[in-house]
């Protein structure tokens, strides 16, 4: 992939992260359809991290830590996502 048009590298790379975050979504459907204790913890726990994540990023790109280009703060931004992902989907994988 060309390392000069980095719109076409933050597009991959947002492709990815909704391949991820579809896996996971599956994932947390049938933790939540099993219902319990489980699922009431994992209805939270779902909630309060995507607060909390909204937040972090919306601080971090209003201070520029993101990045001084939108393409590039547009993958840094979707790099912080996919490690989320990637941390919920090992989570949820384990029996």
């Amino acid at each position: 992939m060309s390392n000069r048009d980095p719109w076409l590298r933050f597009g991959m790379d947002a492709w990815r992260l909704g391949q991820e975050a579809s896996l996971v979504i599956g994932l947390r459907a049938m933790t939540l359809a099993a219902g319990g204790p489980a699922a009431q913890v994992e209805a939270y726990r779902m909630l309060a991290e995507k607060l909390d994540t909204g937040l972090a990023l919306q601080l971090q790109l209003l201070s520029g830590a993101l990045g001084t280009t939108p393409a590039i703060a547009g993958r840094r931004a979707v790099a912080k996502l996919r490690r989320k992902v990637r941390a919920n989907r090992t989570r949820l994988s384990k029996p």
